[in-house]
């Protein structure tokens, strides 16, 4: 039988996930909108919003669902949704930090210069969280950031964290990892020193089938990887691995349970890599306070969005 989990009632959350527009996330998106959640889904891609946004409503059609435009490797756009949703004035109770790309083939940066991986996965989520923090205040939310199993075995790059002198895309992309995961546990940290109310919680999906590894001309990737076509083969047989629907339900269970703040959760089967979700043991990379610090100060310098303390 495929693992899952049962949802609460979600009626009166107001809920935005990043990168929901396919696979893991946009599983997690159908699991939100049928439990009753009041959904924002900000997308790049406008027709692949539109296509996932009918995937939802053909699953669930009562949902509410709203699409909003975001690209996370542009701090521009994320500072106007978070201006959008600011003026708007209306309390945010949860927030899915699940977009994500994987090990472009070559170094390649975002709009703002920060190597893409670095600086969409981790930075762009920053900032999205340091404009949105009043409504997050306010709807006394939660937070849920999605780290990787490449996170147990990455590090911080401190010297070269755009990887301009020399590139390795993995380690890239451990790094990002690192940095989602040490933000979240700072970010939980700082809710509690400060009286912010929010609760911040990490997450990851194990290995399953998704676009991360697939082609994707956007960054430069023009045919599937080996090994995405390895992890296709292994999930179908119920190998090892998750499926997109499995490797979502971390997420879902750090978003909708009494987990409290600083928590870990993935799938419990073989090395993390698959299975029903269940609390897991936090990443060595991730435990030391001081590096979530250093990261914290970095990032604001670099995203230029100083986040209040009151």
């Amino acid at each position: 039988m495929a693992p899952d989990i049962t949802l609460p009632d979600l009626t009166g959350t107001r809920a935005l996930l990043t990168g929901g527009s396919d696979g893991i996330g946009l599983g997690i998106a159908t699991r939100l909108a049928a439990a009753g959640a009041e959904l924002i889904l900000p997308v790049r891609n406008p027709r692949k919003g539109e296509a996932a946004l009918a995937r939802i409503r053909s699953a669930a059609p009562a949902a509410t669902v709203e699409l909003r435009a975001l690209d996370l490797s542009s701090l521009d756009s994320v500072a106007a949704l978070g201006a959008e949703l600011v003026a708007e004035d209306r309390p945010l109770h949860l927030l899915i930090a699940n977009a994500g790309v994987m090990t472009p083939p070559d170094h390649q940066t975002t709009a703002d210069g920060f190597e893409l991986q670095f600086g969409t996965n981790h930075l762009g989520h920053f900032a999205l969280v340091g404009h949105l923090l009043p409504l997050l205040r306010a709807g006394r939310a939660r937070v849920v950031t999605q780290v990787s199993i490449a996170a147990r075995r990455g590090a911080m790059h401190w010297e070269d964290l755009n990887w301009e002198r020399s590139y390795d895309g993995s380690r890239a992309y451990g790094q990002s990892k690192v940095a989602c995961g040490l933000f979240g546990l700072e970010l939980d940290r700082r809710s509690r020193a400060e009286g912010w109310g929010i609760t911040s919680v990490l997450s990851h999906p194990g290995v399953a089938p998704t676009n991360l590894l697939a082609a994707r001309p956007e960054v430069g990737r023009t045919e599937d990887t080996t090994e995405v076509k390895v992890i296709r083969a292994l999930s179908r047989r119920g190998i090892l691995l998750g499926t997109p629907e499995s490797a979502g339900l971390p997420a879902l269970l750090a978003a909708t349970t009494t987990a409290k703040g600083g928590e870990f959760y993935g799938p419990k089967g073989l090395a993390g890599l698959g299975g029903g979700p269940a609390p897991a043991t936090l990443y060595r990379p991730l435990r030391s306070a001081e590096d979530a610090t250093r990261l914290w100060t970095v990032s604001e310098e670099l995203t230029k969005v100083a986040v209040p303390s009151r």
